[in-house]
Order: structure tokens, then sequence, then C-alpha cells
């Protein structure tokens, strides 16, 4: 797993990035936005960032959850008891709730959660565009699915490539960057 095109060259140039393999030669070929040697401070510490907006991000998605099971709690009390049926909903509330976050913040115009903006990264796709809502739902779901059934240690893919992805990033062809350094880089041309 490499973050280099097939001719061993960092992802950007004439042979570089993805490219069909048609038996007239054609095909297309796609170079990837941004390049770890290039310009390294778009990824210069990038998973730690993501470890503390992630952290962020659990207490922003845990206020709500805690919020509807204490009203529950009392609601049940209040109700002798009856209320307290409502248990169930919590589970598949908070699972919908995280999907919509994800999938609004990385979908929306900063593409990055609230986390993500604190600590100055964001979510791009392998070109170079802004994230969209499915894209941000999936991404959350792939990364609790990866680190659920392949355990944590499937995070360590990110300290063996350049562009410090992890296992979901390189599946959906996304890179989280230092939005910082971006918005100080010149223009590209």
């Amino acid at each position: 797993m490499s973050d280099y095109g097939s001719n061993g060259q960092s992802g950007s140039g004439p042979s570089s990035g993805w490219r069909s393999s048609d038996s007239r030669g054609g095909g297309y070929d796609q170079p990837a936005a941004f390049d770890p040697w290039r310009a390294p401070e778009l990824f210069q510490g990038v998973l730690t960032k993501r470890v503390f907006a992630f952290l962020i991000d659990v207490v922003v998605l845990a206020i709500p959850v805690i919020l509807a099971c204490v009203f529950i709690a009392v609601f049940g009390v209040v109700t002798l008891g009856l209320g307290w049926t409502l248990f169930w909903i919590v589970s598949p509330a908070s699972v919908i709730w995280a999907l919509v976050y994800y999938g609004a913040s990385l979908g929306g115009p900063h593409s990055a959660t609230l986390g993500m903006r604190a600590m100055g990264i964001e979510l791009v796709t392998w070109t170079g565009e802004p994230g969209y809502f499915v894209l941000g739902a999936v991404h959350a779901f792939l990364f609790w699915l990866s680190v659920s059934a392949l355990s944590p240690l499937v995070l360590l893919v990110g300290l063996f490539n350049g562009r410090r992805r992890l296992l979901h990033d390189i599946v959906l062809g996304t890179v989280i960057i230092n939005s910082t350094a971006l918005a100080a880089e010149p223009a590209r041309p």
C-alpha cells in the first residue's frame, strides 16, 4: 500500500496516478492533488491532530445522547416506569445521529467536523475536491467498521504512508490535510 504511482514516483507528473490498462494504450491519468514530498507541511502532525479531533467529536456526539438518556430516566420516573421503554431507541438514534453529524460536517463548507476544525485539519478527496454528505457518512461508517472488525491496530496504517492516510481513507480515496497550511500555500497553477 503505497501512495505512489506505478513508476514509484510520488503523485504528480505525466506517468503517475491511476492508469487504466486497456489494449489500445489509452486510459486516463489522474494525479493526486497533494504530494507529501512537495508540500510536507500539509501532512505534518496530521495523525496527532486526528486523535485529538476524534476525542473532541466523541464529546460532541455524546452530549445529546447523555441528555436524551437523562430525559428518558426522568420521564420514566414521572410515568412510573413506562417512559423507560424509550431506552431501546437510544442505541439506533445514536448511530443515526453520528452518521448525520459526520455527513453534514464533512460534507459542509469546511469539509471538517467540529473537532477537525478545532485542530486545523480538513478532509478532501484524492484529487483535491471537498467532501460531501454521503462521503462523510460512509467515512465515519468505514472507520467504525474497520476499528471494530480489525482491532484498533488497523490505525497503524497511517504511520506507514506519506500522506498519513488510514485504511478507510485509502478505500474511499480521501486525504486529511492541515487546512491552515493549505490556506497559507500559494495558489496552484
